[in-house]
């Protein structure tokens, strides 16, 4: 990917970060790709010093690591390494569902509601990246809602390290046409409306367990391979 806008108004690290941030989440940068300080400073058109600083703070975000002989790299996440991940995802999401549907007012059920349309939108187009936007944008707003900005923080933070993750693996289930990635908004949603916490916590259970599986699935397919 070419990156080719030039840092001007806003401190140059700040900006470099922003534009690797958003190719690493959107896929544009896969998972491995050498982040090499001088072909990047020369792309946007600043000197390596913003490069590194921007560099070090993708580290610190979980989305770029070292590598041996390879400097600094676009991370790549195992599937074992993804299972502690949505773990943590399992224990924080379900009671971000349970506070924020008690708490939504019907203005921003209206606004998942938006998101929603996006989304299957997305789904019909085959936009996995949109798709995946808008489902974050659905749980950001009742999540939000919960009132804990910190529990929205860390839920979103995991979301980033295990990105790339998502976008293959909706890919693989796009193309087989299916409606988890889909029915689950559709049904929290509802849950949202009518303020009830009990189904909205169940049916974020519900959604992880079901991506825990696949990945546990995947994870030992690995194995026996």
């Amino acid at each position: 990917m070419v990156l080719s806008k030039r840092i001007e108004t806003t401190p140059m690290t700040d900006q470099v970060y922003a534009m690797l941030h958003e190719a690493i989440l959107n896929g544009d940068l896969a998972a491995g790709t050498p982040l090499r300080f001088k072909e990047l400073a020369e792309q946007v058109g600043t000197s390596t010093m913003p490069v590194r600083e921007a560099l070090r703070r993708l580290e610190a975000a979980g989305l770029a690591e070292r590598a041996p002989h390879r400097g600094v790299i676009v991370k790549e996440i195992s599937l074992k390494e993804l299972v502690p991940v949505y773990e943590v995802r399992h224990m924080l999401e379900p009671q971000a569902a349970r506070l924020g549907s008690l708490n939504i007012s019907a203005e921003d059920c209206d606004r998942m509601e938006a998101e929603y349309v996006l989304l299957r939108e997305a789904f019909n187009e085959g936009r996995v990246v949109a798709l995946l936007d808008h489902d974050e944008a659905i749980l950001s707003i009742l999540y939000g809602a919960s009132g804990n900005p910190v529990l929205l923080q860390m839920i979103q933070t995991l979301w980033q390290q295990c990105r790339a993750y998502k976008i293959v693996g909706a890919q693989g289930r796009l193309a087989d046409g299916d409606d988890s990635l889909w029915h689950y908004q559709e049904e929290l949603i509802a849950a949202a409306r009518k303020n009830d916490a009990d189904a909205a916590a169940s049916i974020s259970d519900t959604s992880l367990t079901d991506a825990s599986n696949r990945i546990k699935e995947a994870l030992a397919g690995q194995r026996e391979g």
